[in-house]
């Protein structure tokens, strides 16, 4: 606990400065400094640090603010002085080339509450922002009154756009990846240029936030240890195939995203392949009317037929049961006949003794049953 005429100290958000205050107050800690910390000069002020006395009189001094970057990273005198390592005259113009970042931003899913301090501040701050759809942004971004410029970068131009945004990150203009909701990089081209970044040394970082795909699974009631994240199934008809095809034997909890005038044909090709599987159908997640229902393949198919699907799904698939994997392989062991099972090991270079200890395992019987059935 403060003691009186104890000193306290704090550094937090300038619009939670009415209720700093009033706090402070309320246990007689009076305020008697405070510093507005600024990014650039001519930006809006991001933290505030205050000095407060237990029991003190009422007299508050404002200092001048504190600028932290006189240009992308580089640093203002002052800061230098309170880091005590302002570097010399070759070291700066080094500073003045330094290659910027890519800041990787979630932004919400569907609830703008959703958006962190740090992805807010980091918009605010950069020289870029990189939106994988401008008309569907520049709402997020007048809503927080954030004016920094923004750039588009989609599926369409993802390759080139990309290069010209890695020319800018080397010339050090620091730039933020946004895409229409959620995290960059999943399902989406942000993997692109992250890719491409390193290929060219230029720095990457992710803020990290909503991600449809854990919100989803951690809500689902479905096991959330291991899964398997497959996204959206590809439209080619072959390369879809194929994915069906490996998630007959997956045992992890699978995750596909699907669009509302695909989930009938989607639903139905898995349930064709996998069987009438559990799951969780996950929908307008974070928003006024979100839906998230455990129900398998056949009941959620029998339910579009009088209900058509609205709004983004989130499709959280039960995996394949182990057991019922080692039973089904134990059954088609036991189909074999005795000696062919040991021709399939022996025909690999194990000897006999090593076969017949291994034939027993995969029929699930003892070594000395084998052995009585081959004298």
């Amino acid at each position: 606990m403060l003691k009186f005429n104890g000193r306290f100290y704090m550094v937090h958000r300038p619009f939670r400065l009415a209720e700093i205050f009033s706090t402070m107050m309320k246990y007689h800690i009076e305020p008697k400094r405070m510093r507005l910390v600024h990014p650039y000069a001519d930006r809006e002020p991001n933290m505030v640090l205050i000095e407060g006395l237990k029991g003190g009189k009422s007299r508050i001094t404002i200092e001048k603010p504190l600028v932290v970057y006189k240009e992308p990273n580089v640093y203002t005198d002052e800061i230098y002085e309170i880091y005590g390592d302002k570097p010399g005259i070759t070291e700066n113009k080094q500073e003045n080339h330094m290659t910027g970042t890519l800041y990787l931003c979630a932004t919400p899913i569907g609830n703008l509450e959703d958006i962190t301090f740090r992805v807010l501040r980091t918009l605010k701050e950069v020289d870029l922002i990189a939106a994988e759809d401008t008309r569907n942004s520049i709402k997020l971004l007048n809503h927080f009154e954030i004016k920094t410029p923004m750039t588009s970068y989609h599926e369409f131009n993802k390759i080139d756009k990309a290069y010209q945004l890695v020319a800018k990150l080397k010339e050090g203009k620091n730039i933020a990846l946004i895409t229409d909701a959620g995290t960059p990089g999943i399902s989406d081209p942000g993997e692109d240029i992250v890719r491409i970044c390193y290929e060219e040394g230029v720095p990457v970082t992710s803020l990290p936030g909503a991600a449809a795909c854990i919100t989803a699974l951690t809500m689902s009631g479905r096991p959330t240890r291991r899964f398997a994240f497959e996204a959206f199934l590809p439209r080619d008809k072959k390369e879809r195939a194929r994915v069906i095809e490996e998630l007959k034997k997956e045992t992890r909890t699978i995750i596909i995203y699907e669009a509302p005038h695909h989930l009938i044909k989607t639903v139905t090709e898995l349930y064709n392949a996998l069987g009438d599987r559990e799951l969780t159908v996950c929908r307008e997640l974070t928003k006024k009317h979100e839906e998230k229902v455990q129900t398998t393949f056949s009941e959620l198919l029998e339910r579009s037929r009088t209900q058509e699907p609205r709004g983004e799904y989130v499709l959280v698939i039960c995996g394949r049961n182990v057991a019922e994997i080692a039973k089904e392989q134990q059954e088609s062991w036991e189909a074999m006949p005795l000696e062919a099972h040991m021709a399939h090991y022996e025909s690999q270079g194990i000897d006999r003794k090593e076969a017949m200890k291994l034939v027993a395992k995969d029929r699930g019987v003892s070594k000395r049953d084998i052995y009585k059935q081959l004298l």
